[in-house]
């Protein structure tokens, strides 16, 4: 029996490694996609799938990947991507702006128009993983939520486009998820800024609960196109705005 193929990118930990796991629980290979070899290298082996080190922002990468994938792929999840720094626009780092431009956007973008034919011919579904950024600014904010309003732009923009072809473009965008990296990635590899970040909030949302939502959008019949799941824990009202104990 063949089983429907999925590609994670960004699998290497968080929310990535969470939905691999997830999607080959639901029945599907996966393909883990990511830069660093030795953690997707251990969990394809955990779940019997693949592992690609790609980095998204590296075009040669992205065609490697794409070919490894082959001519068929039912499941792309745009996970990979990332916040730099939370500086006010008028002191924010240019190359940081750039860095969340390239991976966030730019990387979808190439794994999106490489993967593309293989996702029309299985009548496959792509899910980005956006952001509440994508929807509301914060202070400090304003690169990745630049980046990440670029993103669900760029996902309506493809549904439109693709609307005659048999694929779906669906969005997820999470709020508060309390992962290995995110916020560690963020401040630069400080650990009590990234823990001040979730202090007080008694019950986050995990790296499970998003991978759980994301593979119910993904197998759902192919006539439904879930456009959009903005996805937060009960404490958190908005981006800004989060009940602390």
């Amino acid at each position: 029996m063949t089983h429907p193929l999925a590609l994670v990118t960004g699998a290497s930990s968080g929310i990535g490694a969470a939905t691999a796991r997830a999607l080959a629980a639901a029945g599907h290979e996966v393909v883990c996609a990511a830069r660093r070899t030795d953690r997707i290298a251990d969990l394809a082996a955990e779940i019997d799938g693949r592992a690609v080190t790609c980095d998204v922002t590296d075009p040669d990468a992205v065609a490697a990947l794409a070919a490894e994938v082959g001519d068929r792929l039912d499941v792309l999840v745009n996970n990979a991507g990332g916040a730099y720094g939370l500086d006010p626009v008028a002191t924010g780092d240019v190359e940081d702006w750039r860095a969340m431009y390239e991976v966030n956007v730019i990387g979808t973008l190439r794994v999106v128009q490489a993967l593309l034919p293989s996702l029309v011919a299985a009548e496959g579904v792509i899910v980005n993983v956006g952001s509440i950024a994508g929807r509301t600014s914060y202070e400090g904010g304003a690169g990745y939520t630049a980046a990440k309003h670029a993103l669900a732009t760029m996902t309506e923009t493809m549904r439109l486009e693709l609307v005659d072809q048999p694929v779906r473009v669906t969005e997820i965008a999470p709020g508060m998820v309390q992962t290995e990296g995110f916020s560690l990635t963020r401040f630069k590899g400080d650990r009590e800024r990234a823990e001040q970040v979730y202090a007080g909030v008694a019950e986050p949302l995990v790296a499970d609960d998003i991978a759980e939502a994301i593979t119910w959008m993904a197998t759902r019949p192919r006539h439904v196109n879930i456009d959009l799941m903005v996805i937060k824990p009960r404490a958190q009202a908005a981006a800004h705005k989060v009940h602390r104990e």
